[in-house]
């Protein structure tokens, strides 16, 4: 099998822009992780973009090398022509993820990721509250900018509706400041009530509406200068005796039958509250720390879910704690 794997940062597809030294280094942990699972699986041949600013790839994979936008897009239709299947690593911002899936599907072949449509929904915070919410689901409210609200007397997060991560996401101790602060910078911004706890993550594999949950995992976030910092996890911080985060993970698979392969699942666990914050129908940097926590090629586990006849079998999953540090990237 031939697997064109595209991740958009570090793949050319921000060839018409500076490109941020964070986001090309967390791209990159993603894409090596994954590029070293695949390489372990006999008879998968793997083809990538490469951004020419960027050092070359040390793994047995065929390149391609853009020169412009306009080439990259030249060569991303031709890697999807030439592959049985497609695995894209993009953030959701600009619609960027939703687009090269619809384009795979296009093209008729294989997507080693999540309904387009899934994609969609979970790309807008505000979208993503209101299904789960709908659905049972604890999940952070999440007003447009201009919504009437009453200050809660705590702090409010203002975040781009289809930001990624951490990404310009600020909090504010009050209401009236987080409005002050949209009213002088436009843009396609939310507001959510800031909620006090513990910042945890899910690694979940999806198909047809069920989950299977990979790990339990810290998220270590940061405010500095009133703006939150992504600077890495601990993967298989947390067990999951009582079954509850495996619960949860069906239940937001249930809401969202679209979700295919490896989902992430943000959260803060506040007292005996777990909420919400995001779903991520992609890749997550704690996919860098998934093969060594559990002693699995997680990457040979999604392959396997492309049997819809053959039931997924997980194996007994070692319980390693690893770290994936950011913090040098934003040092």
């Amino acid at each position: 099998m031939r697997i064109f794997v595209y991740e958009h940062i570090t793949g050319g597809g921000l060839l018409d822009q500076a490109l941020p030294a964070a986001l090309a280094q967390e791209g990159d942990i993603m894409l090596h992780a994954l590029l070293r699972d695949l390489g372990d699986i006999s008879g998968v041949e793997v083809v990538v973009t490469r951004d020419p600013r960027l050092p070359a790839l040390s793994f047995p994979v065929s390149v391609y090398t853009p020169r412009s936008a306009a080439e990259t897009e030249r060569i991303l239709e031709r890697c999807i022509d030439i592959a049985d299947a497609v695995w894209p690593i993009a953030p959701e911002s600009g619609g960027a993820l939703e687009s090269i899936h619809r384009s795979v599907l296009k093209h008729g072949r294989r997507l080693l990721g999540s309904h387009p449509d899934a994609v969609h929904l979970t790309a807008s915070k505000q979208a993503t509250s209101r299904h789960l919410t709908q659905a049972g689901i604890a999940a952070v409210p999440t007003y447009s900018a201009d919504a009437e609200l009453h200050d809660t007397g705590g702090g409010w997060v203002v975040k781009p509706d289809d930001g990624a991560g951490c990404s310009d996401t600020r909090l504010f101790h009050d209401l009236p400041a987080a409005r002050q602060w949209l009213h002088a910078n436009r843009g396609n911004y939310v507001l959510q009530p800031f909620i006090s706890g513990s910042a945890l993550s899910l690694c979940v594999l999806c198909r047809e509406g069920t989950a299977d949950l990979l790990s339990c995992n810290n998220q270590r976030v940061v405010v500095c200068d009133g703006q939150f910092q992504f600077l890495g996890s601990v993967v298989n911080a947390l067990t999951d005796e009582d079954g509850a985060f495996a619960k949860l993970a069906r239940r937001v698979a249930a809401a969202i039958p679209g979700l295919w392969g490896y989902v992430g699942i943000d959260l803060v666990q506040s007292g005996s509250q777990r909420v919400v914050m995001e779903v991520n129908p992609r890749l997550t940097t704690s996919y860098a720390g998934l093969h060594q926590a559990l002693g699995c090629n997680t990457a040979a586990l999604v392959l396997g879910l492309l049997d819809d006849a053959k039931p997924l079998r997980l194996p007994k999953f070692a319980q390693q704690r690893i770290e994936v540090d950011l913090e040098v990237l934003h040092a």
